[in-house]
């Protein structure tokens, strides 16, 4: 039954939101997968997409998927691209991944608004700037 499947909590995994590397005036930026475990994680499979009001109008953008057959231990892997049009959206990550013979599943949400400079942090293993959530 449901209640004999034992549910872990996500550690030690984040995804991040960076601006590229690029000197273009409203560059597109990156998102990534971030391991920050000791160990590599298995079958990666995300989700994204974004939802709320854009130009005062309700606006879901389309679903995107990703498969990662493997992301290496203290590694990242680049996710997809953002554009900053959709930024004033709720940006949601669906993350399932196995580890140590277990599934984990955790949504990471980037409220509207909130990929923006003023919570920029050091993000870990990419010695860059930008937004995270662990």
């Amino acid at each position: 039954m449901i209640k004999d499947i034992p549910v872990k909590d996500v550690e030690d995994v984040a995804i991040a939101i960076l601006p590229q590397l690029l000197d273009a005036e409203a560059p597109d930026w990156e998102v990534y997968l971030i391991n920050l475990k000791s160990d590599p994680i298995a079958n990666v499979f995300i989700s994204s997409k974004g939802y709320g009001e854009l130009e005062g109008t309700q606006t879901d953008t389309s679903t995107l998927r990703h498969f990662f057959k493997e992301v290496a231990a203290t590694s990242y892997q680049k996710v997809e691209i953002i554009q900053t049009k959709v930024f004033s959206l709720h940006n949601e990550f669906m993350l399932s991944f196995s580890f140590e013979g277990h599934m984990f599943d955790k949504k990471y949400t980037f409220e509207g608004g909130s990929i923006h400079e003023d919570n920029f942090i050091d993000v870990p293993l990419l010695n860059r700037q930008g937004v995270m959530i662990q």
